[in-house]
């Protein structure tokens, strides 16, 4: 069983391109990017323009969210990403969501449908209490 780590895109980006883990520059991503690679685990990022990113693809900056497209376009993006995923992700295998509930909602569904473990630590937690959560665990690393 091999683990997979999935963080999603934020709004707070660099102004030119970059490798898609050092476009994002909110503390949330960024705490949620040294997590994962203390890991040792692939990981990925769900991005609202691009789908599914390896962290050092090239980007240039973009103004795109799921939090404001519809519900169609949201179902439309996870069927996307998940084609991408199936390059990587096999039947036992587990995946783990850094991403909100808009990133993950129809992508978790599709990936338990397909056999994989499917953990979300962040679900439910404010923004501060995913903060909190994510440098406690780092520490302990």
């Amino acid at each position: 069983m091999n683990t997979y780590y999935l963080i999603s895109c934020v709004a707070s980006k660099q102004s030119v391109p970059a490798p898609a883990q050092d476009l994002y520059t909110s503390a949330l991503f960024t705490k949620a990017r040294s997590y994962v690679k203390a890991t040792g685990c692939a990981w990925f990022i769900l991005s609202a323009e691009h789908g599914l990113l390896a962290p050092d693809q090239v980007i240039a900056p973009y103004e795109k969210t799921l939090n404001t497209v519809s519900i169609a376009a949201r179902r439309i993006w996870s069927q996307r990403v998940l084609q991408q995923l199936e390059a990587f992700i096999k039947p036992g295998d587990r995946v783990v969501f850094l991403a909100g509930a808009r990133y993950r909602e129809f992508l978790a569904k599709g990936l338990a449908q397909r056999g994989v473990q499917v953990k979300t630590p962040l679900a439910g937690k404010r923004i501060g209490e995913q903060l909190q959560w994510l440098k406690e665990c780092t520490d302990g690393q």
